[in-house]
């Protein structure tokens, strides 16, 4: 029986067998360009009915719904090139191993610019729609845009977030097509990011027990996208979701969040809060990274709750590898195999593992176990 919530006085979901208009109603809130914080701005009390999820995205909603005490794992970088670099590797390594999920501090990225990026992203979402609208696009060959919903037509329900992105997959972006109320926070910001990666390839190199050069040399922690969301308060977040839960098609993620919190992470089947430490990063290993480690390191899922209270801003940025490098099909590295370990995944490139995880809607779990080898356990 079709789960139902209540919204507007009457029961209904966006995933209701009789609610055929939904395509239309997300088309039209896309064409308005002016985002979730366009329907805050104008005063809404009820959540449209393109955002309401079905009941399955909804159980375990509130805040540590699950009673666990569990916390995420802290890795402290302080140290890493010399007096700690053994106990961080082996920081990392088990956080990644049983998380896949950890917090860094001491990671030497600047806590004013840290706050400056969140501030900047804030900033750049509070304009005026006219001014955000000439950035307002879908199409994945800009490399600075705006949008809300990147995954507006792949779900059945919306999530309460609007994006701004920039893509410095291609080396640097032109310094004119950053907007300038965020302009010199987002270059200073990946700067620092430029260099953390390389400090973390060498480190997960390590904790793999492979050469500190393995995976920069292969360049596969070479490109970076930096992606801002911005999470209004909601006036019933109940009913929806800032993030659906998923995982990342990325080898690292590294966020940043501000205070109010809302990013969970699914742990032994419990859904653990992220609190917030100030200016720490959260990484987080994605699935390319666990398919070549052969399921060494974990990729899990993780999502971001609504919130009455915001707005909630924090910065992705996603390590991938580099554009060339991205045809170029990879399996489980070969130095990690054995006897006793054999490949439980075949080869794909990083395009084909993208489209097959698109075309199954970004579902949490659905792309991973596509690409195992049939006769793995």
């Amino acid at each position: 029986m079709m789960q139902t919530l209540p919204s507007h006085g009457q029961l209904v979901t966006s995933c209701d067998p009789d609610y055929d208009s939904r395509v239309k109603e997300m088309q039209e809130f896309d064409e308005t360009k002016a985002g979730v914080k366009g329907l805050v701005d104008s005063g809404v009390t009820k959540i449209p009915r393109i955002f309401i999820h079905p009941h399955e995205n909804l159980r375990r909603l509130s805040s540590n719904a699950d009673g666990t005490s569990l916390r995420v794992p802290i890795v402290d970088l302080r140290g890493y090139r010399d007096s700690r670099r053994q106990d961080v590797i082996d920081g990392i390594r088990e956080a990644s191993e049983a998380w896949g999920f950890f917090q860094i501090i001491n990671h030497g990225v600047p806590l004013d610019v840290a706050d400056n990026m969140l501030e900047g992203v804030k900033k750049f979402h509070e304009q005026r729609v006219e001014v955000k609208k000439e950035l307002y696009s879908r199409d994945g060959s800009k490399r600075v845009r705006y949008f809300s919903n990147g995954d507006l037509f792949m779900f059945k329900a919306a999530t309460w977030k609007d994006t701004v992105l920039f893509d410095f997959q291609d080396g640097d972006l032109d310094p004119e097509a950053v907007p300038p109320i965020c302009r010199e926070a987002v270059f200073e910001y990946e700067k620092h990011m430029a260099e953390l990666k390389t400090s973390l390839a060498e480190l997960l190199s390590e904790a793999l027990g492979l050469a500190s050069d393995y995976l920069s040399g292969t360049e596969r922690m070479k490109s970076e996208m930096v992606i801002g969301h911005y999470y209004p308060a909601c006036p019933e977040p109940e009913l929806t979701l800032g993030t659906v839960n998923h995982t990342d098609m990325t080898y690292l993620t590294l966020l940043l969040q501000d205070h109010h919190g809302g990013l969970q992470v699914l742990h032994e089947n419990h859904w653990v809060d992220v609190v917030p430490v100030h200016g720490a990063l959260q990484a987080n290993i994605g699935d390319y990274m666990q398919l070549v480690t052969n399921n060494k390191f974990k990729s899990v899922e993780h999502r971001v709750l609504a919130g009455r209270v915001g707005p909630r801003v924090s910065v992705a940025c996603f390590l991938s590898p580099s554009r060339t490098e991205k045809t170029k099909p990879l399996g489980p590295i070969k130095e990690l195999l054995s006897e006793n370990n054999p490949p439980i995944y075949k080869e794909t490139s990083l395009s084909e593992y993208v489209t097959c995880f698109r075309s199954h809607g970004q579902r949490a779990n659905s792309t991973l176990p596509h690409f195992r080898i049939s006769d793995s356990k």
